[in-house]
């Protein structure tokens, strides 16, 4: 019978470990003696009743023991071979069965919806458990304690970081049932936020005018956030506009808006009153609010993964999950790298500076002030234009990723090869990046057009994207162990999407930075990591919040995340923008369909701050190569690697007070 989700076997064949190693040392002689115990331990602990009785584990233990080190390298070498294949067209399978919910491909159908509810994958690792290949491998290889990596990983060879990280495969057990669900939760969430949009040109002021063009479509937040930002050379007039947006945000937050709203068109909506408009006459519809969705999906989330719990001892809650497993960075370690940004004086400077250049008091919406951005002296319009001469449509895009990556500082072959080995998709969310697992496949690039058109949204995007898909690329192809594809979590992966995204007005012809742009660079760092981290924040209370609150309403959840965006506002915030009781930070959608994924980008901030001056100085193209070919190291282990130090919040800081030093 297949396990459900009603929580783990107890433990009762532990106690049968200790017998079947003593008698496997008397076989094999003593020198083997802790791994043998370490083994049969490993094996025990995930040995369910339906597995076999207490003689069998003895008999598969006895059996199958290879006491020879070209033996179990073999095993490693076969593993590794196989997983690959397995992962690999797994992934591949999962990506057709999520195409057209993932792209912008037209209207969906019904059957649309069902297949990208299929998780094929979900039964591998059960199947590896059932047919005793996940044991062969716990019988001969540890499962590393991130402490133990953390204290011998500077002395281990690769193959070692190789064997380590095979073993996170089989470090948990979790039945199919539950994985389904998670997947079920996370894609059915991803699917409302792809599909919130806002019809911009239906809004209407106080007065009845309407700011913003006809057509106009955003997706929150990022849409609604980058519009934000590109109104502050407007005056007064992008003054109300980002007004009028920043009350979107607020209502969507307090799940205060309209259901007849979302992802609908031609339905004119004052947000200021929240009144909705039709066949001319306006009514308020204060029993017409969408009902508490937004956090109905992400309590099924939650409950999805907490679900898992019972079945990862090492990591029993899904917060520790994401920092000891996931990040390898312990959670009060992520909270004080935050913290020390945070809480860094050099924003009281900045903070001032701000207000000076926007002539008025901060409001809350300034935690997107885009004035220190390469791009903040040219209009949007300037930009559009400049994006469609040289890639208006994402076709355009694909056939000159070869050029691309030349200007951006690849050599010639590697920018060719690098190419064929990404595609170019129209996504139908605010866009992605969708790695390959096993080599010979292609890293797939999403990008949000207008229509097919590209602007410079779009390229904005495609660049942030481009960045995630060459690490992603590298970081797998040229591994020198599969095992160790990747980096070391998903911060360095938006480290280098940062780094990639910093650069893309230079797509456009504009010059690379110099002193004075560097200068900009290290003041706009600070404050968007401040932005993040403060949100960031919010994402890790609230998972807290929620594991303490187990069995809340989604309307007690809402509640508790305007109060927890509230709270982390008045601490952080309100004594630089002085303003109280902002829930702004709680836009991110992220925190509905991205389960406590926020801290990376925070994160990742500081990493690609901390990676810029080599990639700067050095030749950019082969310093990206040898920093994503280091593989899935720890991150302490991988920054030494990459810059002679480990993650730090002061490099960037150290920056900033440079930067203030001087006059803007």
């Amino acid at each position: 019978m297949a396990r459900t989700s009603t929580g783990p076997p107890s433990a009762t064949l532990a106690e049968a470990a200790p017998g079947v190693a003593e008698r496997l040392i008397a076989r094999h002689g003593a020198r083997d003696a802790e791994r043998i115990r370490r083994g049969v331990r490993q094996v025990a602990e995930r040995w369910w009743p339906e597995d076999g009785s207490a003689d069998d584990l003895a008999a598969f233990c006895e059996e199958t023991w290879l006491p020879d080190e070209d033996a179990r390298d073999r095993c490693f070498t076969r593993l590794g071979e196989v997983l690959e294949q397995v992962d690999g067209h797994l992934h591949e399978v999962r990506r057709e069965l999520a195409r057209r919910t993932d792209l912008d491909l037209g209207p969906l159908d019904p059957v649309d919806l069902l297949l990208q509810r299929v998780d094929i994958s979900a039964h591998v690792d059960e199947d590896l458990f059932r047919t005793r290949v996940a044991f062969h491998a716990l019988l001969h290889f540890p499962v590393h304690t991130l402490e133990e990596r953390l204290r011998e990983g500077p002395g281990w060879t690769r193959g070692e970081w190789a064997r380590s990280r095979m073993m996170d495969r089989f470090a948990e057990r979790i039945p199919p049932p539950v994985l389904q669900a998670i997947t079920l939760a996370l894609r059915t969430a991803d699917l409302y936020i792809s599909e919130y949009n806002i019809s911009m040109g239906s809004l209407l002021e106080a007065d009845g005018t309407r700011p913003f063009p006809e057509g106009l479509r955003l997706i929150t937040h990022w849409g609604l956030r980058d519009e934000l930002r590109s109104h502050y050379d407007e005056g007064s007039q992008g003054h109300r506009k980002q007004r009028l947006i920043r009350t979107v945000m607020e209502r969507i937050v307090r799940q205060e808006i309209p259901a007849a709203i979302r992802n609908a068109d031609g339905i004119p909506w004052c947000p200021e009153t929240n009144e909705i408009s039709r066949n001319g006459g306006g009514h308020a519809i204060p029993e017409g609010r969408e009902p508490d969705t937004r956090y109905a999906h992400l309590l099924s989330v939650f409950h999805a993964l907490r679900a898992a719990d019972p079945y990862t001892p090492a990591a029993p809650t899904f917060i520790q999950k994401r920092f000891d497993r996931d990040r390898e960075i312990p959670e009060d370690e992520a909270e004080r790298l935050l913290r020390a940004v945070l809480e860094a004086p050099e924003l009281d400077e900045l903070a001032r500076r701000i207000e000076t250049r926007v002539g008025r008091p901060l409001e809350p919406f300034d935690v997107w002030y885009p004035g220190y951005k390469p791009r903040a002296s040219r209009s949007e319009e300037e930009l559009n234009r400049a994006v469609r001469e040289r890639y208006p449509t994402a076709g355009a895009f694909q056939a000159a990723l070869p050029e691309v990556l030349e200007k951006l500082g690849f050599a010639p072959d590697r920018s060719a090869w690098l190419s064929e080995r990404i595609v170019v998709d129209p996504s139908r969310g605010a866009g992605h990046a969708l790695g390959a697992a096993r080599r010979g496949d292609r890293a797939h690039l999403r990008m949000r057009t207008e229509g097919g058109a590209m602007t410079y949204q779009s390229l904005d995007t495609a660049a942030h994207e481009l960045g995630h898909c060459v690490e992603q690329v590298f970081s797998l192809e040229s591994m020198d162990h599969w095992f160790l594809n990747g980096v070391p979590n998903t911060a360095f992966t938006e480290a280098f999407a940062f780094t990639f995204q910093h650069r893309g007005l230079e797509l456009l012809g504009y010059p690379a930075s110099g002193e004075e742009e560097r200068r900009r660079d290290a003041l706009e760092a600070l404050w968007n990591t401040y932005e993040i981290a403060g949100v960031s924040l919010v994402d890790m209370r609230l998972w807290r919040w929620m594991y303490a609150n187990p069995d809340a309403s989604p309307s007690t959840l809402r509640e508790a995340t305007v109060s927890i965006a509230r709270e982390v506002w008045n601490e952080f915030f309100e004594p630089r923008f002085r303003t109280r009781d902002s829930e702004i930070l709680a836009i991110y959608s992220h925190l509905i369909e991205a389960a406590l994924y926020t801290p990376d980008y925070a994160l990742g901030m500081l990493v690609a701050f901390q990676i810029a001056p080599r990639l700067r100085d050095g030749d950019f193209g082969a310093e990206v190569e040898r920093m994503t070919t280091l593989g899935r190291l720890t991150p302490d282990a991988w920054m030494r690697a990459a810059t002679g130090s480990g993650l730090s919040a002061e490099p960037l800081l150290e920056a900033a007070r440079a930067a203030l030093r001087q006059p803007d």
